[in-house]
């Protein structure tokens, strides 16, 4: 708590969560925000690769000098080290502090700033790796004769949703209960 003749400033301590999928669970990460004890928690359900975050950016808008950032992990503020890194910046200047559990790091200190560096570095090396496996295993198995992606909407069933859509009487999530074909599918042969 900072003082200023006689008005005193308090630098709040927020937590962020975030999963990727609708689907995941925040309990676990909220837990450990709340036990760290920080003032207000943001979360969303967004994958990490996006950078327009609205939440992120909700609390990035309300940051002031002196404010501490808690995270669970790393990988729970951005999944590239370019990204991670231009948000140490953002803090850097803008005067706040970040905290990530997982990794013990806490950049109030000059050794918690270079683990914070190293760790990033590591992580997007490992992410790499991954892709490059990924590419590798698919340009075999093209090799071979065999093709990725999910397999083809029967023609069928995207005809029946574009009736069922032209109807007027179903909503979109309605047509895609009914007859299978994903969402995306759906919008792209209405566009067509």
């Amino acid at each position: 708590m900072l003082l200023w003749g006689c008005v005193s400033v308090k630098n709040f301590v927020f937590g962020y969560a975030r999963v990727s999928t609708e689907q995941q669970c925040l309990d676990r990460q909220l837990d450990m925000l709340e036990k760290y004890g920080v003032d207000k928690i943001y979360n969303e359900k967004m994958t990490g690769t996006k950078r327009n975050r609205p939440e992120l950016d909700k609390l990035i808008e309300r940051l002031t000098e002196g404010d501490t950032i808690v995270v669970e992990s790393l990988s729970r503020l951005g999944r590239s080290t370019k990204d991670l890194i231009q948000l140490m910046e953002l803090f850097n200047s803008k005067g706040v502090n970040l905290i990530s559990l997982k990794e013990s790091i806490d950049t109030t200190s000059s050794t918690g700033k270079l683990l914070f560096t190293l760790i990033s570095a590591l992580a997007q090396f490992e992410r790499d790796v991954i892709a490059d496996r990924t590419r590798e295993g698919l340009a075999s198995a093209r090799a071979r004769g065999r093709k990725g992606g999910r397999p083809a909407t029967d023609g069928e069933k995207i005809r029946r949703a574009l009736k069922l859509y032209n109807s007027g009487e179903y909503s979109v999530r309605e047509i895609t209960e009914l007859t299978g074909v994903r969402k995306s599918t759906l919008y792209k042969h209405l566009r067509k």
